[in-house]
């Protein structure tokens, strides 16, 4: 009887050997042969399931989006039931940030993913729409819900995308980069009240 390949799991193999390679050597090395390599696999099989190192690419970062929001799920379910809007924007920002070691390496791959797209953006088309869904929701968030908020929105997650930056280059330390969240919601919510 044959042996039943669960093709999932080699993807998600592949994609983990994927972004090993790019986080510990960087982008420019992700080859075929190197994601082969890493895996443990024939580079024949690696392209069974990626025919492009774009389908491969794309993959990553989809295991990434789907660690940061199981990072995100796990931190909002520990602030109980109705959190106010500027704790569950924290919560869910400092969650995203590469705050520890696996963290800081999904943020390597997202960053070296942006860097690819930044050249090549037919490469990853639903970044766009994970954008704007997720400026949106952090504008629903905000005290204000005008076009104002559209901005404060926008600025916030780049405040978010520059202080990951920073984080994986070293030049913010985690206390730093929290510390400058914290001044960007004062500024939005108002700083919180005292003990």
């Amino acid at each position: 009887m044959p042996k039943k390949v669960d093709h999932q799991e080699r993807r998600t193999l592949i994609a983990g050997a994927l972004m090993r390679v790019a986080a510990d050597q960087g982008l420019e090395a992700v080859s075929l042969r190197h994601v082969a390599a890493e895996a443990g696999v024939s580079a024949g099989l690696v392209q069974h399931y990626f025919r492009t190192k774009d389908e491969m690419m794309a993959f990553a970062l989809t295991v990434v989006r789907e660690r940061g929001q199981t990072r995100v799920t796990e931190a909002l379910a520990r602030l109980g039931e109705d959190p106010s809007p500027r704790l569950l924007l924290r919560t869910m920002i400092a969650a995203l940030l590469p705050l520890d070691e696996r963290a800081r390496d999904d943020g390597r791959v997202a960053l070296a993913f942006l860097a690819y797209t930044a050249v090549r953006p037919a490469a990853a088309p639903s970044l766009r729409e994970d954008t704007v869904q997720l400026t949106g929701f952090i504008a629903s968030m905000l005290p204000a819900q005008d076009a104002d908020a559209a901005a404060a929105a926008a600025g916030l997650l780049a405040l978010m995308e520059g202080l990951g930056v920073y984080l994986l280059g070293g030049q913010y330390t985690a206390e730093q980069a929290l510390g400058a969240l914290d001044a960007q919601l004062d500024l939005l919510f108002g700083a919180p009240a005292g003990p």
